[in-house]
């Protein structure tokens, strides 16, 4: 008969792993939701890169105009979110006043925003040089205004547990999207079409006699309508604003203001948030500056070797294409991290009152690792078979960096379940600190090093950092949230993983490997799977006898 000891340890243990289970399935959730958005959006840019539907220029200007959504829908939310999760868990019965507030917070920075911008639409459009498309600069306040305000209402389906809900509500989104892009595109490129006589030679003249009236070069009815050829690039943007409107009306309503507004819970919430903001832009720095970085820099060191602006910037513009690209392999885990941010999140928060939350919070963590590192195995060992995901060769001299990345993305998802401690012990101020670190070594290390290694430099510095900001994490969350995680096992995955890496066939770029390569490489995956399992079996296996 078990003694009274080994009974509680079996019923937290039988405890821990229900609550994983669960965490584990809304991270599916999540995950799925976000990787086929991200999949659908990505097979787009091939659409998009064709002569026939934008020019490089007109691409230019969608690469361009993106680039800042990220950046403001950061600045806009300023971690109000994260601070909804904290107060709202902290007084269950004063969730409601909790997210009346946020919201009452985010409708008026937002529409301030949004007033201001298009007061000053045709000042900011002179800025960014799109002088004659002041309208681009509107259409972007409200499509980042509604994400904003989205923002609050979609964390609050997490805190929920509505994974599903969630899920539907992006897919709504995404898939408006799409359908609007491919609507549109298709009238470009019937416009194409007829502006250069090509009907009758073209598979899809049966379109353009629907689209057009062929013989006077007028559009016909409904699509004369919906229709103006001369706003070109600019039907991306309304797919993606009329998109941002229907996922605001699905969001409507939960958007209840129930709770009544109270200055000083706003006060406090503000407190909270605030060094979230810079958790957030510090962020986007990390992942994002060393591509303007590169295109600087290199361009000015090629013209100090002499060459021409006009070859210096398209040489800049070629190694920074390479980065890019094999940067894109690395997505998987970066999605995956961010599923589970999603939902682990509001999961923690959800147990921090538990009795055995801390311990729950390092299980999550040595399962976590076990993830990650089978992913960076996987992507890594089959980068043979990866590189076509970049088809042109061309690309393929950058192969070099996808390894580095790989572990610097496997750094930063630990440093996102490290991050828990600050957010529950209300030291939200560590995080923005930890961030501007990450933040001044990325730019640091890129500053030093591009002009002598390149786009590799990026690369470095992008490891350099997460890996920092785990480290530096870990330690200052044992002095003031300390949580019992599971030194040994978590350095043994970590380890073994590395190990498996080494003794891998050498990568070559150019290279066409036998079949028994990719058998060995699958062995070596395997190895690691079945030493995790047998590894976490013992606790299973307390868990699976109970009734």
């Amino acid at each position: 008969m078990a003694s009274f000891e080994e009974q509680i340890f079996v019923s937290l243990e039988v405890r821990t792993m229900g609550t994983i289970k669960k965490l584990a399935g809304q991270t599916i959730i999540y995950g799925a939701s976000s990787m086929i958005g991200r999949f659908l959006n990505f097979l787009l840019t091939p659409i998009y890169t064709l002569s026939a539907i934008f020019t490089a220029e007109q691409f230019g200007i969608i690469t361009e105009m993106y680039a800042y959504v990220a950046f403001l829908v950061v600045f806009l939310t300023y971690g109000m979110e994260t601070a909804f999760f904290r107060y709202s868990t902290l007084n269950k019965k004063e969730g409601e006043k909790v997210y009346a507030n946020a919201l009452y917070s985010l409708t008026s920075t937002t529409t301030i925003f949004v007033v201001l911008t298009v007061i000053f639409s045709q000042d900011i459009a002179d800025w960014l040089r799109y002088p004659e498309h002041s309208e681009y600069i509107i259409w972007f306040a409200i499509i980042v205004g509604l994400d904003a305000l989205g923002a609050v209402p979609l964390a609050k389906l997490r805190q929920q547990g509505k994974a599903k809900t969630f899920a539907l509500i992006q897919f709504a989104n995404v898939g408006t999207n799409i359908l609007l892009n491919l609507f549109y595109i298709a009238l470009i490129y019937c416009t194409h079409l007829v502006e250069n006589g090509a009907v009758e030679l073209s598979s899809f003249d049966w379109l353009a006699n629907l689209v057009y009236n062929t013989e006077t070069g007028q559009l016909n009815g409904f699509f004369d309508l919906v229709y103006d050829p001369k706003t070109g690039v600019g039907y991306v943007f309304i797919a993606n604003l009329i998109a941002s409107i229907v996922k605001f009306l699905l969001l409507t309503p939960t958007m209840n203001f129930k709770g009544e507004f109270d200055w000083k819970l706003l006060k406090f919430m503000w407190w909270y948030a605030f060094p979230m903001l810079f958790v957030g832009l510090a962020g986007i720095v990390n992942e994002t500056l060393d591509r303007s970085m590169l295109k600087r820099m290199l361009t000015n060191q090629f013209m100090e070797e002499g060459q021409s602006i006009t070859d210096a910037t398209e040489n800049s513009l070629i190694q920074l294409g390479i980065y890019g690209a094999n940067y894109k392999i690395t997505m998987f885990i970066s999605m995956f991290i961010q599923a589970f941010r999603y939902a682990a999140e509001p999961f923690f928060f959800n147990q921090e009152k538990e009795k055995n939350s801390k311990h729950i919070i390092a299980k999550v963590m040595t399962y976590f690792v076990i993830v990650v590192t089978v992913m960076f195995l996987s992507l890594d060992l089959f980068l043979p078979i990866l590189k076509y995901f970049t088809p042109n060769p061309t690309y393929w001299v950058g192969l070099k960096v996808v390894p580095i990345l790989l572990l610097a993305n496997v750094f930063l998802g630990i440093f996102v379940n490290l991050s828990i401690w600050y957010k529950l012990s209300q030291k939200t101020n560590y995080g923005a600190y930890i961030s501007i670190m990450g933040a001044t070594i990325t730019i640091a290390i890129n500053f030093i090093f591009i002009p002598v290694y390149g786009y590799l430099a990026s690369a470095w510095a992008t490891l350099a950092c997460y890996g920092t900001m785990m480290i530096v994490s870990y330690f200052l969350g044992q002095k003031h949230y300390p949580i019992p995680y599971n030194l040994k096992k978590i350095g043994i995955y970590l380890g073994l993983g590395a190990v498996l890496f080494l003794i891998k066939v050498p990568f070559e770029p150019s290279a066409s490997y036998a079949w028994y390569v990719y058998l060995y490489h699958f062995a070596l995956i395997m190895i690691f799977i079945t030493m995790a399992y047998f590894s976490e079996k013992p606790a299973k296996k307390e868990v699976l006898s109970q009734p």
